[in-house]
Order: C-alpha cells, then sequence, then structure tokens
C-alpha cells in the first residue's frame, strides 16, 4: 500500500519539517495495522517541495521521517519504506530546480518500490489526497487509488474513490481480503 505522507499519515500544515507539529491523520494507525496484516508493503511516496524550495533540508527531512517512524513503530506499525522527491521543475532553488520521475504524478517512487520489492503494482493501493498522487497511481496501473478529501479542492482526474476518512479505505481493504 502506498501512502501519501502530508494529508494522508501526519495532517497538512504546509511544508511539515519539525516533530512538533506532527498530528496524525485519525485512523492511520488501524489502517496501517489492517493493511500490513493482509500482506501488504506500507510504503511512503511524498513530494517535498519544501526541500526545493529551500524551506528546510533533506537531513532536515530525514530526522523528521526518523522520528516519525519511531512513533509509528511505538503503535505496532513498521514502515517498509519512505521514497520522497526533493525537486521541483518551477519553485526548485539550485540543484533541486529540475523536473525528475519521482515527482507525483510521476511514477518514479512507485517503480523504485516495484523494483526493491518486487511488489506487483497491478495488486497496489494508492491512498493519497492530491490529484497528483491519483494521476501516479493511475498512471503506474495500480488496482485501486483512493483521495482522501480536504485538501483538492474540485474533482480529478482518472480512476478513483472518494473518501472522507482512513477508515473508509480499511473497510474496504477488509471487504477485499
Amino acid at each position: 500500500m502506498f501512502l501519501d505522507r502530508d494529508g494522508v499519515v501526519n495532517e497538512e500544515v504546509g511544508y511539515l519539517h519539525r516533530t512538533e507539529d506532527v498530528r496524525f491523520v485519525e485512523g492511520i494507525y488501524s489502517l496501517c495495522r489492517t493493511a500490513a496484516g493482509l500482506g501488504y508493503r506500507l510504503i511512503v511516496v511524498t513530494n517535498q517541495a519544501g526541500i526545493a524550495r529551500g524551506y528546510y533540508s533533506e537531513a532536515d527531512f530525514e530526522h523528521l521521517m526518523e522520528w516519525m517512524c519511531a512513533a509509528l513503530r511505538a503503535e505496532g506499525i513498521e514502515l517498509d519504506a519512505v521514497y520522497y522527491c526533493p525537486f521541483h521543475p518551477e519553485h526548485g532553488v539550485g540543484q533541486y530546480k529540475r523536473d525528475h520521475e519521482d515527482r507525483k504524478p510521476g511514477t518514479g517512487m512507485l517503480r523504485r518500490a516495484e523494483r526493491e520489492f518486487s511488489i506487483s503494482l497491478e495488486d497496489s493501493v494508492m491512498v493519497g489526497d492530491r490529484c497528483s498522487d491519483i494521476a501516479a497511481a493511475n498512471a503506474a496501473g495500480l488496482r485501486q487509488a483512493f483521495l482522501i478529501r480536504g485538501t483538492e479542492t474540485g474533482e480529478c482526474s482518472g480512476s478513483y474513490t472518494e473518501a472522507t476518512a482512513l477508515g473508509e479505505v480499511e473497510r474496504w481493504l477488509i471487504a477485499q481480503g
């Protein structure tokens, strides 16, 4: 299962980079436990424009993710991987100002997980809160994409199921067996 970070794992606060600003989204612990119990890998795939824009460093991001992984581990959740894209083609600064296949809606992070974990993208699920998450999931041929409502104001193109809460995704996983 692919999880976007901001807006899915943690509440969207805009360029999150400090541990004291982390608030986990309601239902993320239960969703992750259920998904792992059903045999899904738990892989975070996140665009990090804040690195590109120079708001924080890759080291800051990695420190935050170490903290978040420890907090999730304390809840019995082990992430298999965290992939991030520090580039932005328009707003990036210096070496970070460029397009990259990893930047969603690109499929680079999904394909990397496919290679590194020998997973089937056709059997995989994406949970995101932005149209770029849906577009990446559709372009990579994922089985199912969920759009958690709240961040996007309009409709996204492509194939997806809307959800207002992570519990809806969890119930879908259980029903699929």
